[in-house]
């Protein structure tokens, strides 16, 4: 882990790097959870399994993509009001803007000059840092989608309606194979449908010099459906339109794909699907409506769809391809023209260029060398952070439970469910004297060095207490034991001692016996001069 170490006295070191008691009690007396409240922003956009959503819409046992890049259900949503400084980070797939101590899963790269070179870079170890400790250069890790489900078959809604005697019925199941991908692909760029009783049928739009796309969509629509599509050529438009009449079809994709080229989706079955399959969906969509430049080397896609976009990415990023995500306005160019807002997706880089050209069968010769400032390894992009700006926020912040994971893939980063989170697990025996005492004591923390150098030594300070001396051990006592905490880092030693007060009063709670209390101490140094009190006293 690299952090600002030099901050750090030795004895925080090496609880940081050997810490004691790590681990877990079975059958704990007590335990004890804390962790700091740290939240995102209400627009946040997250990916769930079914849809891009905004955090503040999240439910529930909604899936969401986690740290590991499997979905995970989560368990519980918060919210919270805050009028603070938020933390605004850029990358090149998007922005989050989120509270100062929130966690993010990043790399913190030394000033110095060999860590311009990428090959060192990539001998550094990631951890969870807080947003407010990253800066402009530093990497983050964005999660790949790693699940793999295939899919054989689609099923086919084939009933007709009454009164409906000419429709063509079609197979009842269809095979979720290359050609449908290819197909699908091209409906999400260049195609729309329309369901009217007099004028059902799928439509696919091309240009006049895309004859080989025209005569691919035809063939298909032969192969799978049984169905001959008619095609209209405009001269005047310098366009081709390919019509598959057919009921069924326009159901099918109406349920796949949704409606207007705004909402356009890729459905859950298609983002889980071996990367093989996935190529073929990937050439349809960019041969429809995207551009690649082999003089350059590089290539482009642009929709009015965000959903498109961000699956586009997801898929891309399961190829080893890294995109950057572009987001432009509304907008009217020289020639009086207005263009709706879009997304647009950024393809360059060698290694990702030549990746896109082979599944576009585009024959793409690229000596040219380049310097490397992101890469994909084992399940996660690396890139850095382009930009960290402060805002003056007050509103409503918010976050998620997640069970296992404790993490999620918003857009553009992946970040912790909180911050600082820390488990403190106490076995109690009596001693000699009859008192009870802490036995044994463990910890879990998920967080920075400091978090886990006072865990440890909480539990160490802990340790033989009786219960009652246990649970006065102060934050102070914590960091002072540790030679001291830099000033930022003074709440770990906060949430440190709160976790072990935390199981002792679990362990009063299950026996049935009344909580202890914390009390301020009114003539403590740290009360006279702070607003909130690091050094506390108990009531027994």
């Amino acid at each position: 882990m690299v952090e600002k170490m030099e901050e750090y006295s030795k004895k925080v070191m090496e609880n940081f790097m050997a810490p004691k008691n790590l681990g877990e009690i079975e059958k704990a007396d007590g335990v004890g959870k804390v962790g700091n409240p740290k939240c995102l922003l209400g627009d946040t956009l997250l990916h769930t399994n079914l849809k891009l959503k905004k955090i503040k819409d999240i439910k529930k046992n909604d899936l969401i993509i986690s740290h590991g890049g499997k979905y995970t259900a989560i368990s519980e949503t918060f919210n919270r009001n805050v009028n603070e400084q938020i933390i605004v980070l850029k990358n090149r797939l998007g922005e989050i803007k989120l509270t100062k101590e929130h966690l993010v899963y990043a790399i913190k790269v030394p000033k110095k000059d060999k860590f311009l070179r990428t090959k060192n870079k990539k001998t550094l170890i990631p951890a969870w840092y807080h947003s407010e400790q990253l800066e402009k250069g530093d990497l983050i890790l964005y999660s790949i989608l790693s699940e793999i489900k295939d899919a054989e078959f689609l099923e086919i809604n084939s009933i007709k309606k009454k009164l409906d005697y000419k429709s063509k019925t079609i197979p009842s199941k269809i095979k979720l194979d290359s050609d449908f991908l290819r197909l699908a692909g091209y409906f999400l760029s260049e195609g729309y449908y329309s369901d009217k009783t007099t004028k059902t049928h799928l439509a696919f739009c091309f240009n006049l010099n895309e004859d080989k796309l025209v005569e691919d969509v035809v063939s298909i629509s032969e192969k799978i459906f049984g169905i001959v599509p008619t095609i209209k050529k405009n001269t005047t438009k310098h366009s081709q339109v390919v019509y598959i009449n057919n009921v069924f079809v326009v159901r099918l994709f109406k349920e796949l794909f949704e409606s207007g080229a705004k909402h356009k989706d890729v459905p859950d079955i298609f983002m889980t699907l071996p990367l093989d399959k996935q190529k073929h969906l990937i050439y349809g969509i960019w041969r429809g409506d995207g551009f690649f430049n082999t003089k350059i080397p590089r290539g482009g896609y642009s929709t009015i769809s965000k959903e498109l976009i961000h699956k586009l990415k997801i898929l891309l990023l399961r190829q080893g391809i890294i995109p950057s995500v572009y987001f432009e306005y509304e907008k009217t160019d020289k020639k009086g023209q207005k263009h709706q807002e879009c997304y647009r997706i950024h393809v360059g880089g060698k290694e990702s260029t030549e990746k896109l050209a082979k599944i576009l069968k585009i024959d793409l010769k690229n000596n040219k060398p380049e310097s490397i400032n992101s890469w994909i390894d084992n399940g996660y992009l690396y890139t850095p952070i382009t930009s960290k700006i402060l805002e003056n926020y007050s509103g409503k912040v918010y976050n998620l439970e997640i069970n296992t994971a404790h993490s999620y893939n918003t857009d553009a980063f992946t970040v912790h469910n909180c911050g600082d989170i820390m488990w403190i697990y106490i076995k109690v025996s009596k001693n000699d004297k009859g008192e009870e005492i802490i036995e044994d004591i463990k910890f879990k923390t998920l967080g920075c060095a400091a978090a886990i150098a006072t865990s440890s030594m909480v539990t160490e300070l802990a340790k033989g207490k009786t219960l009652t001396q246990a649970f006065n051990i102060t934050r102070g006592d914590v960091a002072n034991s540790l030679d001291g905490l830099p000033p930022i880092k003074m709440h770990c030693s906060n949430l440190a001692a709160d976790g072990l007060q935390e199981a002792i009063n679990d362990y009063y709670k299950k026996q049935g016996r009344e909580i202890l209390k914390i009390i301020h101490n009114d003539n403590c140094s740290c009360c006279n001069k702070e607003k909130n009190c690091n050094k506390k006293g108990g009531n027994i």
